[in-house]
């Protein structure tokens, strides 16, 4: 078994605290690996063992939120029941944006930068395709059914981020579940 180096994963910590605080106050494009690296407490050299350039650090930052939102995901296996599976994948996504609420803010709203909110959707949709394509496809293609379900979702988790989290968690869920119907699909027919 591999050893954890706690010195690596607080460095890395402390690197992705910095650059998310600096993505709330200004442009990607504005952030200098310097500024950086004053705010996370590290030398230029520190930084650059762990990344190639900021680019590559807000690469890193999406796909270790991927890995955990494909995580949370993998945890959930599909029903037939269409408005159970979507149900927990609402919940799932709620509680993502709502434990990195400063990563979503400072990307989406504050720098108007899709690839958090591009990797949500990516994820979500390939979430649906993998789970259904051992399901015989009904009157509707299932390539098409996760778009239109994904794509809802999708859309109401970026207003929610954009109107400042005007409603709770549970309330989202209670409209999406008003919203769903029961047995719109059948996957297995």
């Amino acid at each position: 078994m591999e050893k954890i180096d706690l010195r690596i994963i607080k460095t890395k910590k402390s690197i992705y605290e910095a650059f998310i605080s600096l993505l709330s106050e200004k442009t990607f494009e504005e952030i200098k690996v310097s500024e950086i690296c004053e705010r996370a407490l590290i030398n230029r050299s520190t930084f650059y063992s762990h990344f190639d350039d900021k680019f590559m650090l807000f690469d890193n930052l999406i796909s270790d939120m991927k890995n955990n939102l494909l995580g949370e995901l993998n945890k959930k296996e599909i029903t037939d029941d269409t408005k159970e599976y979507y149900m927990d994948i609402i919940k799932i996504l709620l509680d993502e944006i709502d434990n990195n609420k400063d990563i979503y803010v400072a990307s989406l709203i504050n720098n108007r930068n899709s690839i958090a909110m591009d990797m949500i959707y990516t994820t979500l949709k390939e979430d649906f395709k993998n789970k259904t394509k051992n399901h015989k496809e009904g009157v509707i293609p299932n390539e098409f059914l996760a778009s239109f379900y994904i794509g809802g979702i999708y859309i109401a988790c970026m207003e929610w981020i954009k109107g400042g989290f005007k409603y709770s968690k549970d309330d989202i869920i209670k409209y999406i579940d008003s919203l769903i119907d029961e047995k719109l699909i059948n996957v297995g027919e």
